[in-house]
């Protein structure tokens, strides 16, 4: 796992991508926030070795986010789906840790994904299964062939992770110190709203936005960037 650091002085913002995020997706979530943001790049990603054989659990990625937070004393923290998974267990299990949080698009909580939900993550391969995933007209053809060609070396990560999740107990949320927005989509099939609204519901200070977009991230990137400046200002 490698980082890159953009902007200077405080706030320091980790940044955590989702699976398959590409370097530019990667970097959404930083844009126009202030201070510093390390913008994290997980194993088997962009210029990234492979991981190794085993390495995808959210303990392992928790402890890995965990220490790169360390290293560069980040106070504030933002995950995407995956990203956002191994936050939410490193705030359950340091609840003081950071003093403001931002979950985008979780994808599990403390129950494995349906069985429909994890069908539909085993088919990102396909280019034509992740056009699916996209609003209309949100197709383009230059992303959707570099999310499908990011996944096809993730195999082995979808795999690994479509019946896992974060935590074992919600309840260990109610401790954590941190407001914590949490951004959910509505008719996103890899990202339940319902897990969105649960996700907050657990956090001590969770707070809830939900678009009515299946890929916010995409669709409404102004919008997002607000919310998540006035978060940081708060």
């Amino acid at each position: 796992m490698s980082w890159q650091a953009y902007g200077s002085g405080a706030p320091v913002t980790i940044v955590v991508p989702g699976l398959g995020a590409t370097p530019g997706e990667a970097r959404i979530p930083a844009s126009g926030l202030p201070g510093t943001r390390i913008v994290l790049t997980l194993p088997s990603h962009g210029d990234e070795p492979d991981a190794a054989e085993g390495y995808w659990s959210y303990q392992r990625i928790a402890d890995d986010v965990l220490r790169v937070a360390d290293e560069v004393k980040a106070q504030k923290a933002i995950g995407v789906s995956l990203g956002a998974g191994a936050l939410t267990r490193i705030a359950a299990e340091n609840p003081d840790r950071f003093d403001r949080i931002a979950l985008l698009l979780p994808a599990v909580l403390d129950q494995p994904r349906s069985a429909e939900v994890q069908s539909v993550l085993h088919k990102q391969t396909s280019e034509d299964e992740i056009a699916k995933t996209l609003p209309d007209g949100y197709a383009l053809g230059d992303y959707v062939q570099a999310r499908a060609k990011a996944l096809r070396r993730l195999t082995a990560a979808i795999d690994q992770l479509s019946g896992q999740f974060p935590i074992a107990d919600r309840e260990a949320l109610r401790h954590v110190t941190a407001p914590t927005l949490v951004i959910g989509a509505v008719g996103d099939p890899l990202h339940p709203a319902g897990i969105a609204e649960a996700t907050a519901a657990a956090f001590g200070k969770g707070e809830l936005e939900l678009f009515d977009s299946p890929a916010p991230m995409i669709t409404h990137r102004a919008q997002l960037r607000e919310l998540l400046q006035v978060a940081w200002q708060a």
